[in-house]
This record gives structure tokens, C-alpha cells and sequence, in this order.
């Protein structure tokens, strides 16, 4: 694993956010591959029930500045660093107050969706590619954790399909159990077709469920990890029957928890 740079996309993370199997799991991978040696670097959105104080987030002004287009308007982008205590590894916040400055992550106070879930995770996939361009950093592989993370594989397939940068690289996605019910905002592919996305790479959004989101980024990945033990049938039967190489969690191998196969061993090695 040394040397090998991997970019972690993720919805959420420990410690900045309350334990589940994604931040969880968004924590651990990278914590291992950072100890034997890997070069890594985190992105996750800046929510705004993360308190910055208590994690001494600072922004990052060489990097912050610009705008992004999202369904026609500019929105800016602010880039928030910090590093997790004792492990040396440095986290990236994707920042924008209209986006993220609520005080919770996916809905509000009686459970339901905020209505432009859609446009934040539009937002965080184009500022995390941004971001990373600026940072003139080219990972390895990106490995993408959480639905709010879902439409990053989709953008580097196509809105950045001719960035020599990312020419190498990779994308894993880690399927976990369904995390919201019912739907996104039912404009999301018009809002994705805006970039210049065909509609037919993007058919699965014209119903923007948790599993239609997750089987877009599935079909643009070049690798999945089932990651939860509650994967739904439908979603397990639908990557097993991709063509994509999968690998199973260490949970559904019942190995123990920092045992992770499917980043030590065959997959990095394929590529």
C-alpha cells in the first residue's frame, strides 16, 4: 500500500459526525491504509451541525474562491481543512452557507428531506474534483462512501472525462443499507443533464431513489464493495450482475473489523 494515493469521498466521517456504518467505515479504511503507508486524503461536506471550534476546522483560502455552477446558478465554494487527533491524516470540508450551514446533515427536524439534497450533492462532487485539481493531487483511486458521495463517480465519467489529471484513475464504490426513504427532488436529472450528462447515463435518476442512486454510481465505478450486511436483495442482485468486480465487507465475511481484503489484496493489485 505505500505510495499509493486514494481519495476517500465520503457523506460522512468520525469523528466529525455520530457513529453509523459509513462514517464508520469512512474512518477505519483510511486510518489502515494511512498506517501501512498509503497517501490519503477525505472530503466530506461541511454540515453545519459539525462543531468547527471543537474540531479546529480552518478554512483554506488558496482554495476557496471559486464558484460553481449548479442548475444554472453560481454558488462558492469554501474549503475547510482539518486533521483527525492523532492519526495525521487531514480531512477536506466542502463548504457553501446556502448548501451546508443547517444545523443537520440530510433533513430536518421532523425527519424530512431537504429538498435540494440533489443540488448539495451535485455541489459536493464538483467541489471535491475542483478541489482536488487545484491541490494538483491525482490519486490512485477514489473510493466513494454514502448517497450524498453517489455522484461523484457520474461527473468524473463524464463532466470530467478529458481532465488528463484523473486519465489513471479509479473509481470503488461502497454500497451500504438504505439510509432515506422515498425520493430526491424529482427535477435531480434535469439538474445533472445541465452538465452536458446524457440522459441515458443518468436514466436511473429520472426516479432519484436511495437504490437509483446507488446503481448510477455502481454503473460508473470500476469496482464495488458491498459494505452493510443489509444491502437489499435488489441492489446486491443488480451488482453481482454489473460486471463489476465486488468484493464483500469484512462484516459480511465475518472477519474482524480492520481486516480489510478488499483494499490490501486483489483489487489494488488488478490495477
Amino acid at each position: 500500500m505505500e505510495d499509493k494515493r486514494i481519495l476517500y469521498v465520503s457523506s460522512e466521517v468520525v469523528p466529525y459526525l455520530a457513529e453509523n456504518e459509513v462514517s464508520l467505515m469512512s474512518y477505519d479504511v483510511p486510518k489502515m491504509i494511512n498506517d501501512q503507508g498509503g497517501q490519503i486524503r477525505i472530503f466530506m461536506p461541511r454540515y453545519g451541525n459539525i462543531n468547527e471550534r471543537r474540531h479546529q476546522l480552518h478554512e483554506v483560502i488558496r482554495l476557496s474562491g471559486m464558484n460553481l455552477v449548479v442548475n444554472d446558478l453560481d454558488m462558492p465554494l469554501i474549503i475547510k481543512v482539518a486533521s483527525i487527533p492523532k492519526e495525521r491524516i487531514q480531512v477536506y470540508f466542502i463548504d457553501n452557507d446556502e448548501y451546508f450551514k443547517r444545523k443537520a446533515t440530510f433533513s430536518d427536524e421532523d425527519g424530512v428531506l431537504y429538498p435540494d439534497n440533489d443540488e448539495r450533492a451535485i455541489f459536493f462532487a464538483k467541489g471535491v474534483v475542483e478541489t482536488v485539481k487545484k491541490l494538483n493531487w491525482v490519486p490512485d483511486i477514489i473510493h466513494v462512501h454514502g448517497w450524498m458521495a453517489s455522484l461523484l463517480p457520474i461527473y468524473m465519467k463524464h463532466y470530467y472525462k478529458d481532465e488528463a489529471l484523473f486519465s489513471e484513475t479509479k473509481i470503488v464504490t461502497s454500497v451500504y443499507s438504505q439510509s432515506f426513504e422515498g425520493t430526491l427532488d424529482g427535477e435531480m436529472i434535469n439538474k445533472v443533464k445541465f452538465d452536458n450528462i446524457p440522459q441515458e447515463a443518468v436514466q436511473d435518476l429520472e426516479l432519484p431513489s436511495y437504490e437509483n442512486l446507488i446503481m448510477s454510481a455502481i454503473k460508473h465505478s470500476d469496482g464495488v464493495v458491498i459494505a452493510s450486511e443489509n444491502v437489499s436483495a435488489s441492489l446486491t442482485k443488480f451488482i453481482e450482475s454489473s460486471g463489476k468486480p465486488f468484493y464483500l465487507s469484512p462484516r459480511k465475511k465475518n472477519l474482524p473489523k480492520h481486516t480489510l481484503p478488499f483494499i490490501k489484496g486483489c483489487f489494488l493489485k488488478k490495477y
